[in-house]
């Protein structure tokens, strides 16, 4: 873990940023982010959030923002498991949300998944593998959030960090489905900073990052890299740094380092709004 003391700011849809003021200390940070969430449902006139509760750090870390930007009351969390490793952070997850107060609801997403595998895939593509049966039921867990969001006039928090928004790492219109990121802006190394200075308990901090998505799947083995190896990586990629300069700097391998650019490249697409064709000027009349 490390202290966050590096520039803190809010980061573009292509991961550039706008400013290059100093990070605050921690308490700073905390109230940098609390006042967001707080500012931006109020702004909506929401009656509150909705936050989708893995037992990971960064759902653990979301709720517990939200629970002090806009009281216990306005927070709903909820358990979307979908396998036995999903099952076992639901039951951490679940833990939180009482030791936090808020009103928390669990759906079992299997069946769903089930006719999904057994109707729908079969009549467009049998031949799915596991990352694409993985990104459905990423995209189920964000229909559960919204559902619950539009039912009450909430907000859906995100709770994707900057590192993992920088590889795109999660799935476009799942995870990635969000009316705010209240840690978009914190590097993974940092997330565990703060979560660890905020009272996260320290089995959750210290936990090995996954998606859940399968059994056995880890952040490390789908990024080919730690966080701690990838985030001094991307904080001097994102800057503009040439892949051979950072691997000098943060005593890296070229290879690791041009796979960490290559992913930050390719998925570009997922940080922007889907494109149009950008027709100016003259419209068709009819």
């Amino acid at each position: 873990m490390i202290e966050p003391n590096g520039p803190f700011v809010r980061s573009n849809d292509d991961g550039t940023n706008d400013s290059g003021a100093e990070r605050p200390g921690f308490e700073a940070v905390r109230s940098a982010i609390v006042s967001f969430v707080r500012d931006t449902v109020l702004d909506a006139n929401a009656t509150g959030v909705v936050v989708a509760m893995s037992g990971g750090i960064d759902s653990t870390l979301t709720a517990m923002v939200a629970v002090e930007a806009l009281g216990r009351e306005r927070v709903l969390g909820l358990g979307l498991p979908c396998n036995k490793s999903a099952d076992r952070g639901g039951t951490e997850a679940r833990n939180m949300a009482e030791g936090l107060g808020i009103e928390f609801r669990e759906v079992h997403l299997r069946p769903l998944l089930d006719v999904f595998e057994d109707l729908v895939a079969p009549a467009i593509d049998p031949g799915g593998d596991r990352r694409a049966v993985g990104n459905v039921i990423a995209r189920l867990r964000m229909i559960c959030a919204y559902y619950a969001a539009n039912t009450r006039s909430r907000l859906v928090l995100g709770t994707a960090n900057r590192s993992e928004r920088l590889l795109g790492y999660f799935t476009k219109h799942g995870d990635g489905g969000a009316d705010l990121c209240p840690i978009g802006d914190l590097y993974k190394t940092e997330v565990c900073t703060l979560a660890y200075r905020m009272g996260v308990p320290r089995r959750i901090v210290t936990k090995q990052p996954t998606a859940g998505l399968w059994a056995g799947q880890t952040d490390a083995d789908d990024l080919g890299a730690p966080y701690e190896v990838i985030d001094p990586v991307l904080r001097r990629l994102v800057d503009g740094d040439p892949v051979e300069a950072t691997a000098d700097a943060v005593d890296t391998d070229v290879d690791t380092v041009r796979s960490i650019a290559e992913q930050y490249t390719k998925t570009r697409h997922k940080r922007r709004m889907p494109p149009t064709p950008a027709i100016d000027g003259s419209r068709l009349d009819g």
